[in-house]
């Protein structure tokens, strides 16, 4: 029965990885239908996408692994690859340490999911259904119809409501200015930004962040990015959303010392994740999120009460937001 048993479990992880390398070798599915043949989970036609296993997930490299350099990187929440070990660099957690240096140190606070030497076969099958339910994932926010894109792909300087967001030229800008989310109330509103090719946030000369005002949810905001996203090369910043990337997604270069934080999730499917001295809270893209009051007397009476995010994991935004947990 026990090998059986483990050759059920190896057939499954064969079938997985199988589905995770086509997704990376084709190109994205162009409808739910196409989306559904590439899992047995079914998508979301409207709403926040099923992300399955990836939920508690902050940082994914997919079969590449995750690199980071300099002293401040945490991870709040999960990290995985389908990758060796050995391609997890300059981290921590409560088991293992992969690869740090004195001069690269980063905290995880949940599982690492890899393969040996360090990880075992059901921390890969686990990184294997991440792999999987990611894909899934992607191709559903990347079937969403009649996306707009009311800045000719520059997002910087907008504020926008909940919507589908499409790139025209294939690439969204966020620089120059930042990026306001307004839920206008809604506990519920949505925000999907697709992009057939990059997503680059800042500049080498200056951060740029996303805003959320009147009730929005970092819960609620996914980035689904055909090819590389880069996140504030100048370091410092904040991000917002689950942002899921064909190719890598990197965070600040090295050397700079200010913390990039993204409050979500970074999901590479194909390549590594990169970081340089960042933050990233996936505790905010679960369990409601962080949320922003979009009321001025809201903000005040937050700081009468001393919520000057005190918890530390989401890092200040431009434009004097105060955040709150959502509960």
């Amino acid at each position: 029965m026990k090998m059986k048993r483990n050759m059920v479990m190896g057939g499954i992880g064969i079938a997985l990885m199988a589905g995770f390398v086509m997704g990376c070798a084709s190109p994205v599915a162009t409808n739910g239908a196409d989306a559904l043949k590439q899992g047995g989970r079914a998508i979301s036609l409207r709403g926040a996408p099923n992300l399955g296993s990836a939920a508690t997930v902050a940082v994914f490299g997919g079969g590449a692994g995750v690199t980071n350099s300099g002293t401040l990187t945490q991870i709040l929440g999960d990290l995985g690859t389908t990758g060796a070990s050995t391609m997890i660099t300059g981290f921590h957690s409560s088991a293992f340490s992969y690869t740090e240096t004195p001069l690269n140190v980063g905290a995880v606070s949940g599982t690492v999911y890899t393969d040996a030497p360090q990880g075992n076969a059901t921390d890969l099958a686990h990184a294997q259904a991440i792999a999987a339910d990611s894909l899934i994932a992607f191709n559903d926010l990347a079937a969403r119809p009649k996306g707009s894109d009311p800045g000719a792909g520059q997002l910087g300087g907008l504020t926008l409501p909940a919507g589908v967001y499409k790139s025209a030229s294939g690439a969204f800008l966020l620089t120059g200015s930042d990026l306001t989310l307004d839920a206008q109330r809604d506990p519920n509103a949505v925000w999907i930004f697709q992009m057939a090719s990059t997503l680059t946030v800042g500049t080498p000369s200056g951060p740029c962040s996303v805003i959320l005002v009147n009730g929005a949810k970092a819960s609620n905001v996914y980035w689904q990015v055909g090819s590389a996203a880069t996140i504030n090369g100048a370091g410092g910043g904040t991000m917002v959303g689950t942002i899921m990337a064909r190719a890598g997604v990197t965070f600040s270069t090295a050397g700079n010392p200010a913390v990039t934080v993204l409050n979500g999730r970074a999901l590479a499917l194909c390549a590594s994740i990169t970081m340089v001295n960042t933050m990233v809270n996936a505790t905010a893209a679960n369990a409601g999120g962080v949320v922003s009051d979009g009321d001025k007397h809201d903000k005040d009476n937050d700081k009468k009460d001393s919520h000057k995010n005190d918890r530390g994991f989401g890092g200040d935004q431009k434009g004097g937001q105060d955040f709150r947990w959502d509960r």
